[in-house]
């Protein structure tokens, strides 16, 4: 490398790939790089954008994303609601390495010393976790009602927009993948309701119930049902729900830490995403708590992403962890079982439906592009631009057995050890 001479942006990226340029390239100080009739492109498009990559030197996913969600990073030839194809593209063809010490020195010298002091992040972006420790320990009950407000109590209108009618946030299940979504996310409940075998008449507790589709989905066929959430938004939405179809008699939803959810010896308990919310250290007191809350024969459901391999750290990216689901913590299916297990329950069956959330997010996805503007103007374009990218990258991540998301049964056994199941799966395969 030359230690002596000025390079533009394009020389600078074009060094740090390995195999040249996949994808065109282009910045703010007119250079160019990478094939001309490429079908995505990059644009660097302000000096902003340069100073959050070259401040991320040890973290480059974080500084990609800071430019990309304030638009200083654009990626040309995708739209910002669903930019997976461009992302696939990336995954497949753009390699980086990392230039040794003195490499770096020059290019962030090539760069301008004056584009090295740190740019304020955008607003989206919440404090990094060591900062975090300052509003509690981890999981404790304020932290986590802090991380789910900033998740969940985005807007309602907005959700709704994203999500369809059925407002679920949680992974769908497509018996063919042209399924539309709301088809999809009716048959994810009724597969629920049927692992747990519940009946009229029956008790279900949903821990984690988001907007209530599962609470009104029971209800409907004659459970009594209780969700907690969270988060305020989605237990005033899902309450009015709940009355607006006639249901006040059956279910209802309360703004609840699930450690506070009342009663006890429920014939189910349903907990649909809400383990990634817990921390891989609290899963034991997550199961006891839900194990003392059943009735001896009484069955838990647990749906949640989980990691491909027993070894995989629990801990997010930089950007999942910044700007998506703060304090959210991921495990193997290995590891929910062996806690579900040491806490008393007995696992029954578990499978994975992992294309089927890949499915589920290009339905998000697409949502989130044919109603751009309305959540644009709801939300911001930045937060939306988060959405879209989060929602496109996790599609990526599915369908290459990066992450995956495991239906796990277990039973509170009584004191002579029967489960009271069938012999053999009772719910349709």
């Amino acid at each position: 490398m030359n230690h002596t001479r000025r390079h533009n942006l394009a020389q600078i990226v074009e060094a740090l790939c390995d195999g040249g340029m996949p994808v065109r390239f282009s910045a703010y100080d007119g250079s160019r790089a990478g094939p001309d009739d490429a079908e995505f492109g990059l644009h660097l498009a302000t000096p902003r954008g340069a100073t959050f990559l070259a401040t991320a030197p040890h973290d480059p996913e974080l500084g990609l994303a800071r430019a990309y969600v304030l638009g200083d990073l654009t990626l040309a030839g995708a739209h910002p609601g669903d930019p997976y194809p461009a992302l696939r593209s990336l995954a497949d063809h753009l390699r980086f390495h990392r230039p040794a010490p003195s490499d770096l020195v020059t290019l962030l010298r090539s760069l301008g010393w004056q584009w090295l002091r740190p740019a304020p992040p955008p607003p989206q972006e919440a404090r990094p976790r060591w900062r975090r420790l300052a509003a509690g320990i981890g999981h404790s009950r304020h932290r986590d009602q802090e991380a789910i407000h900033r998740h969940y109590d985005v807007s309602n209108s907005f959700y709704g927009r994203v999500l369809g009618d059925s407002m679920t946030y949680t992974c769908a299940l497509f018996e063919k993948p042209d399924d539309t979504l709301g088809v999809a996310q009716q048959a994810k409940h009724q597969l629920v309701f049927d692992k747990l075998g519940l009946a009229p008449g029956m008790r279900l507790l949903d821990v984690g119930c988001g907007w209530g589709e599962m609470v009104r989905h029971a209800a409907r066929r004659g459970v009594r049902a209780l969700g907690v959430t969270l988060s305020a938004q989605q237990a005033s939405w899902a309450q009015a729900a709940i009355d607006a179809e006639g249901l006040d008699g059956l279910a209802e939803v309360r703004h609840l830490d699930y450690r506070d959810a009342p009663g006890h010896d429920y014939d189910a308990i349903a907990s649909i995403g809400l383990t990634e919310h817990v921390g891989v250290h609290g899963y034991p007191a997550y199961f006891a708590a839900l194990r003392d809350t059943l009735r001896p024969g009484g069955r838990l459901l647990n749906h949640c992403i989980t990691r491909r391999s027993n070894n995989a750290s629990g801990r997010p990216s930089s950007f999942i962890d910044r700007y998506v689901f703060p304090d959210g913590e991921l495990a193997s299916s290995g590891r929910i079982i062996t806690e579900a297990e040491n806490a008393g329950l007995e696992v029954r069956h578990e499978e994975n439906l992992r294309e089927h959330y890949a499915l589920t997010l290009a339905a998000w996805c697409a949502n989130l592009v044919a109603n751009w503007d309305e959540c644009v103007a709801e939300v911001g374009e930045a937060t939306a631009r988060v959405w879209g990218l989060y929602m496109a990258a996790s599609r990526l991540a599915f369908e290459r057995n990066e992450l995956q998301l495991h239906q796990v049964l277990a039973v509170r056994p009584d004191a002579q050890g029967r489960s009271d199941v069938p012999l053999r799966p009772w719910w349709h395969t």
